[in-house]
């Protein structure tokens, strides 16, 4: 049985290293002999700990198109060459291993309808969730259920970031800073605390569960950039967590797919999931609500990688077809306009009688009611107050509406947060 890697990164080394070292372990329950054929890498005087040079290519046709290659394993964490690398190798008769988030959530029905017709199969668990396994349960066990919902915490970085706010009243720079040095987050970590890599998640994990396509462009996206310490202190008050959640529903005969901060009642499961933790809910009618939960990066992809090739390898041993692609067409895409929820609201306000009226006839005018308000921190230097109000159920379209003319009030300095309520 052998396996090619494309890319020897982070991931890549430490797969191929591991392959190494457990290939006799590997073979044993295989009961055939796994080995590594060939690494491709961009860069041959570079070396590759735990992985003999011989190996090493920078000609990657020379593993695509070998027909003694049974397996290739693509970590190349960029769109292209992956995209076309991958079709290739399943052009090829091969079985593919990918990690890659943004390439099946770009391409990923494309992918698996060219698996599907070239009779071999495209793997993809470490795309979702790091060590989680969340691709196959989808796949496979909860097959005979009609999903109605889909909510996860999927992203370690922003995860981490939030728990830090939280426990220790930490402000968004000093957080995020914190999982730099950690390690946690990138130099760069736009595409993390913007909810980028979420939305690439979730587009993959939607259009498993609703067996029908649904495109990264499909999902509302909205980062962490604008919550302070304030946020999560007056969320704590009113008796919930603040997390990044990737959310994707069933409603109104299509799919509603969003990912932003949610207040989330605290005793909720995925409220209390803490740190560089992931966890995804799955909503069924056979099964009713299900949990994964685990760490979502680091030796967990390693290991949700290796099980993908274990599982190929098992494919191409027993002969047997195990190609998965969405059966439906595209889901209608219900618009973010259209979302029904609670929402909390932070204003800094003119400290005078008279104000809460005013922006309760803004939000009336809406059809927007007021649950509850509470004032915080009042300076007499500035006379200003700060208000929080939580609203009852509402349309988003309607809030929207409301809050350009809350703030259009000159009562009204600066309306600081906006954040969706989420009741599980």
């Amino acid at each position: 049985m052998r396996v090619a890697l494309l890319g020897a990164g982070t991931v890549g080394a430490e797969v191929g290293r591991v392959l190494l070292e457990k290939r006799e372990t590997y073979s044993r329950r295989l009961g055939r002999p796994l080995e590594v054929a060939g690494v491709f890498v961009r860069d041959l005087s570079r070396p590759r700990k735990g992985i003999d040079a011989a190996l090493l290519t920078n000609d990657a046709s020379r593993l695509l198109d070998d027909p003694s290659i049974d397996i290739v394993v693509e970590l190349l964490g960029v769109e292209q060459p992956a995209v076309d690398w991958i079709s290739r190798a399943l052009r090829n008769g091969k079985q593919v291993v990918t990690a890659n988030k943004e390439v099946m959530a770009k391409h990923g029905p494309q992918l698996l309808a060219l698996a599907r017709e070239n009779g071999v199969d495209l793997l993809y668990e470490a795309s979702v969730g790091g060590g989680i396994p969340i691709i196959a349960p989808l796949k496979r066990d909860l097959l005979a259920n009609d999903v109605s919902a889909v909510s996860a915490i999927i992203n370690g970085t922003t995860n981490y970031i939030l728990t830090a706010m939280s426990r220790e009243g930490a402000d968004f720079g000093d957080a995020l800073r914190r999982a730099q040095e950690l390690g946690y987050a990138e130099p760069d970590p736009a595409n993390d605390v913007e909810g980028e890599d979420a939305r690439y998640k979730l587009a993959i994990l939607a259009t498993l569960a609703f067996r029908a396509p649904v495109r990264r462009d499909d999902i509302y996206r909205e980062g962490i950039t604008k919550l302070t310490a304030k946020d999560f202190r007056y969320a704590a008050e009113l008796g919930y967590a603040i997390k990044l959640l990737a959310l994707a529903h069933r409603r109104d005969g299509g799919v509603q797919a969003r990912v932003h901060p949610v207040l989330l009642p605290a005793d909720a499961p995925l409220a209390k999931v803490d740190g560089v933790l992931n966890a995804i809910q799955v909503e069924g009618d056979l099964i009713g609500r299900v949990n994964f939960q685990g760490p979502g990066a680091g030796f967990p992809t390693t290991s949700a990688v290796i099980a993908d090739i274990l599982d190929a390898a098992q494919t191409v041993i027993g002969g047997r077809r195990a190609s998965y692609a969405p059966e439906e067409a595209p889901a209608p895409i219900v618009a973010m306009s259209e979302l029904v929820t609670r929402y909390y609201i932070r204003l800094t306000v003119i400290d005078q009688p008279g104000v809460l009226a005013q922006i309760a006839t803004k939000l009336g005018d809406a059809r927007i009611s007021i649950a509850s308000v509470i004032q915080k921190e009042a300076d007499p230097t500035s006379n200003t107050a700060e208000l929080v109000i939580m609203t009852h159920e509402a349309r988003e379209a309607s809030m929207q509406q409301a809050l350009k003319a809350v703030a259009d009030l000159p009562v009204v300095q600066e309306i600081g947060n906006f954040i969706r309520v989420e009741e599980q």
